[in-house]
């Protein structure tokens, strides 16, 4: 397998505060990657250091074997990344359609038509809501239109930052769903951060455990499911709530 993105040995801080300390981690191209942990653990901060937000103190950061450590921001969409960040961040008052054409700013307009239609196949209420203003969405259709407006950028790492945040159960199920037929049917490579860990352990391909800023687990999604570390400190409160 290709590696798409590492980190090695990555340090970032907030100020004082050291926020990852000495992060190696890799995504394969293909794969489904999730990196779990607690609130503060880190997992927010690894992914921003790729855009710089943090920059990285010490370490580096290669994606498909270009050192991007200190690239700038708004370069790293032109690198065939993108980013669906926590809480969705869409445009509200924007319609649907105009989100999605804010996501094809980095593509090539020959595409647009055709991805357009291939974003309201995948997402069939973003079609008929297409006229519509984002804000008036219900958190589900908003996270299928964040989701879908990265994906208007065509490209080949897909990030997503706790993607089931604040969802009912339906769209949760919803969500995941999304994020295998991406990787299994579209051949997408994703980075997805979650603490949701049930559903996230399932989809993945690999994971990482991530405490106090460093990993401290690393192993299939099935590996870790059956850990009993990760059972005790991420599962056995939600396992039955999240099916």
């Amino acid at each position: 397998m290709t590696t798409m993105l590492e980190y090695s040995g990555v340090h970032a801080h907030y100020g004082a505060i050291h926020a990852l300390r000495g992060v190696d981690l890799n995504v394969q191209k293909g794969e489904i990657v999730t990196l779990i942990g607690a609130n503060g653990a880190g997992k927010s901060t690894l992914m921003m250091t790729l855009f710089g937000k943090p920059t990285a103190s010490a370490g580096k950061i290669h994606f498909q074997g270009q050192d991007i450590t200190r690239v700038p921001t708004h370069r790293i969409s032109r690198q065939g990344i993108a980013l669906v960040p926590e809480g969705r961040r869409i445009f509200a008052r924007m319609t649907v359609l105009e989100n999605l054409q804010m996501g094809s700013t980095f593509a090539d307009p020959a595409h647009f038509d055709a991805d357009l239609q291939r974003m309201f196949a995948m997402f069939p209420i973003l079609e008929q809501r297409r006229e519509q203003r984002a804000g008036t969405l219900s958190g589900g259709e908003q996270q299928m239109l964040a989701i879908g407006r990265a994906l208007m950028g065509r490209p080949q790492l897909l990030l997503l930052d706790e993607p089931s945040l604040g969802l009912a159960p339906l769209y949760i199920k919803q969500v995941f769903k999304i994020i295998r037929e991406l990787n299994e049917a579209h051949g997408m490579t994703i980075l997805l951060v979650e603490q949701n860990a049930h559903h996230a352990l399932r989809v993945a391909h690999r994971g990482y455990v991530l405490q106090h800023g460093e990993i401290v687990l690393t192993g299939t999604g099935e590996q870790l499911l059956a850990s009993p570390e990760v059972r005790a400190a991420y599962l056995e409160s939600s396992a039955e709530a999240h099916g």
